[in-house]
């Protein structure tokens, strides 16, 4: 059913209205959208003023008025629609590009190590990062996050939360140019954190450059100590990036413009029932070739 979100003066102390365009007759739905419009002082002083003047009963003028207040908003309809298409389309996207960097870094020889991912819990993917939004401010990286399912991430890999990356040292990391970055969460600590609140790399979650190479041994104690994990590619070199004091956070805006509702994080990665966009059926089914089970 269409949903129209509707402003109101700040002196109606109302906020955002939301209307549901059912199929029921305009004539059923005036009187309703009325009393929730005009306070009852207005009422009252609408009735005064046209009985005195005009002789008009308080039903006709209200009506009169509500169906200019209808078509109004019926005339906005398409443009709030077309809005939120839009914000859809600019996720469902994000999503394609997070797929394509990942099938472009396993094909490379020299990428993640295979044990490392066989570990990870979750990954992370930032396509297309520019140093210039950190530089001016304001702005952030965004991308995807993946997570195995199951209570203790060891089922397949699931649907898709969208994440933000901001600030901190991610502005002087990354070259001029576009960088695409990913981010493996090793451990169920680090998971549920990403999960429920912002997370700065290097204090509220231990983070390091990871290493490359599919061979590459991970037993190393910085790597087995590290929640997160952080790599870089840019210029088709691929490379483990330090990220400190940069942040990571769950992008709810974001969701809700994906999946069509308000739906947070941890809903979508604990939520066996929510079903993954069409959009991110690549990049879950890539994930799942690259590495079926978690190993311990």
């Amino acid at each position: 059913m269409p949903i129209l979100h509707l402003l109101v003066p700040r002196q109606a102390n109302l906020g955002r209205i939301t209307i549901c365009l059912s199929r029921r007759p305009l004539s059923d739905l005036l009187p309703r959208l009325v009393g929730i419009l005009l306070p009852r002082t207005a009422l009252e002083r609408i009735q005064r003023e046209h009985t005195e003047r005009i002789g008009l009963s308080l039903q006709e003028v209200v009506m009169k008025r509500s169906i200019l207040v209808v078509l109004a908003i019926l005339a906005l309809a398409p443009l709030t629609f077309a809005k939120e298409g839009d914000e859809r389309k600019r996720e469902q996207d994000r999503l394609q590009n997070a797929d394509l960097v990942m099938q472009e870094i396993l094909k490379v020889p020299d990428n993640i190590p295979q044990d490392l991912l066989d570990k990870a819990r979750c990954v992370i993917v930032m396509p297309s990062v520019l140093k210039a939004a950190f530089v001016v401010g304001g702005s952030y990286g965004r991308g995807t996050m993946v997570c195995r399912t199951g209570k203790d991430f060891s089922g397949p890999w699931g649907a898709p939360a969208m994440y933000a990356l901001e600030g901190g040292s991610v502005g002087f990391q990354i070259g001029g140019e576009a960088t695409d970055l990913v981010f493996l969460v090793m451990n169920n600590r680090g998971a549920n954190s990403l999960l429920h609140s912002k997370v700065r790399l290097g204090a509220d979650a231990s983070a390091a450059a990871g290493p490359v190479g599919r061979l590459a041994s991970a037993d190393t104690d910085a790597y087995m100590r590290s929640e997160i994990l952080s790599y870089s590619r840019a210029r088709g070199v691929f490379a483990g990036v330090s990220l400190e004091g940069s942040t990571l956070r769950p992008d709810n805006v974001a969701d809700r413009h994906l999946y069509g509702r308000s739906i947070h994080a941890a809903e979508i990665i604990d939520g066996s029932e929510v079903q993954p966009p069409a959009p991110a059926i690549d990049l879950i089914a890539l994930l799942q070739k690259a590495s079926p089970r978690l190993k311990s």
